[in-house]
């Protein structure tokens, strides 16, 4: 499940709705920069496997044999880069996936870069695939090079008045509104919108010729 990506989490409700009944599975991981050293691209395949694995029927025999194998080892090793980008080239070159990649630019750079690596290897062999991937604008070039340009990049960049809508929605949710006087609302609208950074929403839709639009 998506932990906490707000930035996201719309579009994974959108398309768990949307994919109800059709026998598409959807998948998400949430990046944290101060998970940095727990959230390697092993791991994190391997999060979305147990994903995909989970909602099916039947778990293919060469998934259970793989675990089986690893078992067997001292201590029980953890799933390797290798054995879950294979594990998941299995699993979804069978159906259609969505795979929800959260914050994408909190993951190390070293890991950032063998991650698409390894997603680029499953698109090859999964054309019902797609991605869905958010990060900050920095990692466009990257994930456009790693994916050979089959990425649609869009850049949404919010408005003031968006963001003071926004603030202000939530706000009113809050359950205890005796804790908040008008001085320190605007004093957190204001701090907000004076840090507010940019995002850069990517989609890597194989097969579809690439083309740019805006997040900041």
């Amino acid at each position: 499940m998506l932990t906490d990506g707000g930035r996201s989490s719309l579009v994974v409700d959108r398309l768990c709705d949307q994919a109800a009944g059709q026998g598409t599975a959807i998948t998400c991981f949430y990046f944290d920069f101060a998970a940095q050293k727990e959230q390697s691209a092993a791991s994190m395949l391997g999060s979305l496997l147990k994903q995909i694995v989970s909602g099916m029927e039947e778990i293919p025999e060469e998934i259970w044999r793989a675990f089986r194998e690893q078992k067997k080892t001292i201590g029980g090793r953890r799933l390797q880069l290798a054995d879950g980008m294979k594990m998941l080239q299995l699993v979804t070159s069978s159906q259609n996936t969505f795979i929800c990649i959260d914050a994408l630019d909190e993951c190390a750079g070293a890991q950032r870069a063998r991650l698409l690596d390894a997603l680029c290897e499953i698109l090859a062999k999964s054309p019902g695939t797609r991605i869905f991937v958010t990060g900050r604008p920095y990692i466009q070039a990257e994930t456009e090079r790693r994916l050979f340009g089959r990425v649609i990049s869009v850049f949404v960049c919010p408005t003031r008045n968006d963001i003071i809508t926004y603030i202000r929605a939530r706000l009113r949710e809050d359950e205890i509104p005796d804790a908040m006087d008008e001085s320190l609302e605007e004093d957190i609208m204001e701090g907000i919108r004076e840090n507010i950074s940019e995002m850069c929403v990517t989609a890597v839709m194989p097969g579809i010729p690439p083309y740019t639009i805006g997040i900041g």
